[in-house]
């Protein structure tokens, strides 16, 4: 009897859980696209999705630079992080040695324990100076703070969300599917790229949802290393400003309609969010 009492609590607990964070979400959807829509009709959708100029004090809000911005970093990040985290996770499950797992998996933890602060940090101090030597061997000018600075910056923070999750996925396809390669004639490398990595390709891409995430909705370190220029890039050694550290940038002075400007550039980032994993979830059901 007590059994059957502790099972129906557990189930209320995990649905309380679960009723709490879908509200969650439900909030912060009303709060964005209650103060976020009306900002953009007062602006114009055209003006504010495709406008070049993003000038508060002449009420100029445009802010098709700052989303050519962020998807220009974030598909760098994606180009740099995506295929190193993958080949990290597959040689973590299935080809290190046991001494160098135990070596590189708390490395990689504590990776993604680091601070974001502590990353664009380390951009300033390396990357940026490294970018802005490397360009001056081709007899280009440049400072360094660049879109591909915050691409190669923001591939190294998505690292340990790829490959923890991609390792977890790898490692959670039966033995069975591995056995069933090498009977069948299959090397132990085919076996794992050809076998198990098909098979495990839901929870990759799961990693890679989370990791376009993580580029896409960092703040701090991009505002470091990108040169927060509000400016239609023209290469990829061009300062950037993306549409997160537009809104910390201004939000702590902004009013009246700039703040709801804000807002809405908030709600913008949030539909691009929907839109990426609406976009995995139909590849997923695609590929299956």
């Amino acid at each position: 009897m007590m059994k059957q009492y502790r099972e129906a609590i557990m189930r209320g607990v995990f649905l309380l859980a679960a009723c709490v964070s879908i509200l969650a979400v439900a909030l912060i959807c009303v709060f964005l696209f209650a103060n976020g829509i009306p900002a953009m009709l007062k602006i114009g959708i055209d003006e504010f999705l495709l406008g070049e100029i993003w000038r508060p004090g002449n009420n100029l809000y445009g802010i098709f630079s700052m989303i050519l911005g962020s998807i220009g970093v974030t598909a760098g990040a994606i180009f740099i992080g995506v295929p190193i985290g993958i080949l990290t996770a597959i040689f973590m499950a299935k080809f290190c040695p046991l001494g160098i797992y135990r070596i590189l998996k708390p490395a990689i933890d504590l990776m993604a324990g680091i601070p974001s602060v502590v990353y664009g940090f380390f951009g300033m101090v390396m990357i940026i100076p490294t970018v802005r030597t490397i360009a001056g061997w081709f007899n280009i000018y440049t400072d360094g703070s660049t879109m591909l600075t915050a691409s190669i910056l923001l591939g190294m923070m998505i690292l340990p969300t790829i490959i923890s999750v991609s390792e977890s996925s790898i490692r959670a396809v039966p033995e069975s599917y591995y056995e069933g390669g090498l009977a069948l004639g299959a090397s132990h490398e085919r076996s794992v790229f050809f076998t198990i990595l098909p098979a495990a390709k839901s929870g990759i891409l799961a990693a890679v949802i989370l990791g376009i995430g993580r580029a896409i909705g960092e703040t701090m370190a991009v505002i470091m290393v990108s040169g927060n220029q509000p400016r239609i890039p023209n290469g990829i050694l061009s300062g950037v400003r993306t549409m997160t550290a537009n809104i910390v940038l201004e939000m702590g002075y902004a009013a009246d309609l700039h703040r709801e400007a804000l807002i809405a550039t908030a709600v913008v980032l949030f539909i691009f969010i929907l839109l990426i994993n609406v976009a995995f979830s139909l590849l997923k059901r695609r590929s299956e």
